[in-house]
């Protein structure tokens, strides 16, 4: 039986979720609820392998997965992937943009070369109604400049202990951060929305959110641009600022070589 490797982009919405990865007890996941659904529209347990795990509460807007399918001899185009799938995630804040038949050596994790992520914010005094899980909302002014120059002391090739999570399984707390911008654009009445960019080949757990927490507290003016120097040169997670929230974080894009 011919056996064709899917590869999927995905966009969700993770409130709901309790993370990527697939958890006993019926805890609702997104890799679950994707599984769930290959299964309903197939018969087939399948195995999703992403690009980049999430954690509860976090969003996608463009996660990468793959999974093997057999289905026979049966003509079986992206398309009907993509729509079969769709159908049976229409009760999930879950949806498959594309769908493509891929290498049978294709990989979504080790064949990324690079990641963007985003964390947004939304600064203004009225909380929000429509974009309450998907913004992180302060009340409070930020310091752009300030904030942009300090994200400057994180680019390039680090040990980024600092900004890691103390249960970061990774083997080495070196990353190469290739891109930090932060982009103010403001709605008038509606805020002002602040998204943080950031660029790299791969990233520690947390490690975005953490790096957000502590130029929060350069924007506020209770760091000096400096301190993120300070900070990452000191290799300790308890040296850094706290932990952004995850409703804030979006995974963005994956770029691949030739795959």
């Amino acid at each position: 039986m011919p056996l064709t490797r899917w590869k999927i982009l995905i966009e969700y919405k993770g409130t709901r979720y309790a993370g990527w990865q697939r958890q006993e007890d019926g805890i609702a996941t997104v890799q679950g609820a994707i599984e769930r659904a290959i299964h309903q529209f197939c018969g087939q347990f399948c195995t999703l392998h992403v690009a980049g795990r999430t954690d509860a509460g976090v969003h996608a807007e463009g996660q990468v997965a793959h999974f093997d399918l057999d289905y026979g001899d049966r003509p079986l185009s992206a398309h009907q992937i993509r729509a079969a799938i769709n159908f049976f995630l229409k009760n999930d804040d879950i949806t498959i943009l594309h769908a493509e038949a891929a290498a049978a050596d294709f990989h979504a994790r080790f064949h990324a070369t690079r990641k963007i992520y985003q964390y947004r914010i939304l600064t203004r005094a009225s909380p929000p109604a429509c974009l309450r899980d998907l913004r992180l909302h302060v009340h409070y002014d930020l310091d752009i400049q300030s904030m942009q120059r300090g994200a400057r002391h994180l680019l390039g090739h680090h040990d980024f202990t600092s900004f890691r999570a103390r249960e970061c399984q990774a083997k080495s707390p070196f990353r190469t951060l290739d891109r930090a911008d932060i982009i103010s654009q403001d709605h008038g009445a509606a805020g002002r929305e602040i998204i943080f960019e950031f660029e790299g080949k791969s990233f520690l757990h947390h490690q975005v959110r953490n790096m957000v927490g502590s130029l929060l507290l350069v924007g506020r003016g209770k760091w000096a641009a400096d301190d993120i120097k300070i900070a990452l040169a000191a290799k300790d997670r308890t040296q850094s600022g706290p932990t952004a929230p995850p409703h804030g974080l979006f995974l963005v894009q994956i770029f691949y070589g030739h795959f």
